[in-house]
This record gives structure tokens, C-alpha cells and sequence, in this order.
């Protein structure tokens, strides 16, 4: 059973996409450090420097988590290209060294820029986001559940077959599994086809993959964390038009674009057992953005 002061004492989280102070990642690595967590972090600063909002002092990101560590927490990270094709299987083993054991996975990483429209769609900036933003996280889905379960492999299943239980799910016991999505069912995504393809994809699979994790002991849920500014939204660091994006904050309901701890609270408490009951949705944390929005 959790503890109420630090109810993830004795898990360890992997959280990937973590090398930027105000990202989503390093707001969810800090919440489920504040809960008792052991963490490791996954970072590529090559792929942010790229951006036109830039990379961060990994070394300030180290200390900021390692700041919010409870007493006896242990973290680490690691560096990764994600759009390896063996990538994800050396990050979860890599993770699960650290304290012999991985509970928790956030699949916060993402590909950005680079995209375009419907007009301008190439392979390569298809299989670009498809690399990052979806295999990459089905595959870490994978690897997590076969480190959780200690299976190699599940039993085969034909189409359509679903996974049973042998016994009753201990839901005190349960890992968790977070995929980040979009608002892409929610408006257009105009002039970020490939990446709406991509955050797409694990919206519509989450159903189905959570139905073959649950049986293992496994909770998934996909997160929409809304506009959330990590720098993209700034006016010095966009690759937006500056009269949209204040157009946008103006409508939103709170005056205010998403902040990087908004979605961070809600995976946190999932993370939790407070949050073993829900299971396999796609939940959209926008502060009313999406009902607003026109």
C-alpha cells in the first residue's frame, strides 16, 4: 500500500522527452519526484537545439529533478536517439537497472518541426514523426510490459482475441503507461499533418492496447495536455504567427495558455493509486480550451 505523504515511495518512473526546464517532461519527472519516486529520464538535446526555442542546460535539468527527489530516491538518465529501432528496448533495460524494478512510464518524447501540409507531405517527414511519436512509444509500451510482467512474450493471439486474466488484477500492484496525444480530434492541426498523423495513431490505439495490458496488471491512459507553452508559444522563440497566438490565449477561459505543471498533476495523480480506476481513455487536461475554442 502507498503511503499518504509519498504514495510513489518505492516505484521508479521512466519518463522520456525530459531535457528542457519548461517542458511537459520535466514537469511530470519533478510531480512523480515530489511523490516518492525513483526516476530516470530520457533526453536527445540535439533534437531541441534544432528548434527555434533551443536546448537547455542538461546539467540545470539534472539538479532541478534531483531537487525534488524525496530522501532515498535514486535517479538517473540517458541519452537516446528514439528513432532507433532498438532504442526503446535499451532505454527500458537501462531504466530498470536503475533500481532493479520499473513501475511507471511516461512516453512524453516528440518530434517537432519539420512537418507541413497536405500540399508538402514527403515519406520523409511522415516516417519522421512515425518514428518518434508513435513506433517509439508502442515500442517502450512493449518492452515496459514484458520488463513489469516478466514475460518474454504474451500468448499468441489471432485477430480479435482478447487477453484474459488468470487471476484477479491486484490493483494496489498495477504499472502505469502514459502516452501524450494532440488535440487532433478535437480541430485541424493545419500545417502539422505529419505530426497529427502520428499523436493520432496512439488516440486511436489506446483502447486497444489497453485491453490487452490490463489483464498483466498494466493501466493505460493517453493524455491531451491542450496548448501548453513550453517556449513554442513565446513570441521570441515561435514558429507561429504572433497574432494567433494572442488571438488564441485571448479566447482561452482562464486568460492563459496551458503551464507544464497542468498536465504534470494529472498524471501524477494517476500515477497514484487514487487513479487505478480509470483505465484506457484519452483524457484531455485543456482547461477548457477545447469547448471554447471556435
Amino acid at each position: 500500500m502507498e503511503s499518504s505523504s509519498f504514495p510513489l515511495r518505492g516505484k521508479t518512473a521512466l519518463v522520456t522527452g525530459v531535457s528542457r526546464r519548461r517542458g511537459i517532461g520535466y514537469a511530470v519527472a519533478t510531480r512523480l519526484a515530489e511523490l516518492g519516486a525513483d526516476i530516470v529520464i530520457h533526453h536527445f538535446v540535439p533534437h531541441d537545439a534544432e528548434q527555434p526555442w533551443g536546448a537547455d542546460d542538461l546539467d540545470q535539468v539534472r539538479d532541478g529533478i534531483r531537487a525534488s527527489l524525496r530522501p532515498g530516491a535514486a535517479f538517473g538518465d540517458l541519452s537516446l536517439d528514439l528513432s532507433h529501432e532498438d532504442a526503446p528496448g535499451r532505454l527500458i533495460a537501462a531504466a530498470k537497472d536503475l533500481t532493479g524494478r520499473l513501475d511507471i512510464l511516461v512516453c512524453n518524447q516528440a518530434r517537432s518541426g519539420r512537418d507541413g501540409s497536405i500540399f508538402d507531405m514527403t515519406p520523409d517527414r511522415l516516417d519522421g514523426h512515425w518514428a518518434v511519436n508513435a513506433r517509439a512509444t508502442i515500442l517502450l509500451t512493449s518492452h515496459f510490459a514484458k520488463a513489469f510482467t516478466g514475460l518474454d512474450a504474451g500468448p499468441a493471439a489471432r485477430p480479435g482475441d482478447r487477453a484474459r486474466a488468470t487471476r484477479p488484477v491486484d490493483e494496489h500492484a498495477t504499472g502505469r503507461v502514459f502516452w501524450m496525444t494532440s488535440g487532433q480530434q478535437q480541430g485541424p492541426m493545419p500545417g502539422e499533418v505529419a505530426y497529427a498523423a502520428s499523436k493520432a495513431a496512439l488516440a486511436g490505439l489506446t483502447a486497444t492496447v489497453a485491453s490487452e495490458l490490463l489483464p498483466h496488471g498494466i493501466i493505460l491512459n493517453t493524455i491531451n495536455p491542450g496548448p501548453v507553452n513550453t517556449g513554442y508559444l513565446d513570441v521570441e522563440t515561435t514558429d507561429r504567427d504572433a497574432d494567433a497566438i494572442e488571438s488564441a490565449r485571448a479566447a482561452m477561459p482562464f486568460g492563459r495558455f496551458g503551464h507544464p505543471t497542468d498536465p504534470a498533476r494529472l498524471i501524477g495523480w494517476l500515477a497514484t493509486d487514487e487513479g487505478r480506476w480509470i483505465v484506457g481513455q484519452v483524457l484531455t487536461s485543456d482547461g477548457g480550451f477545447g469547448v471554447t475554442a471556435s
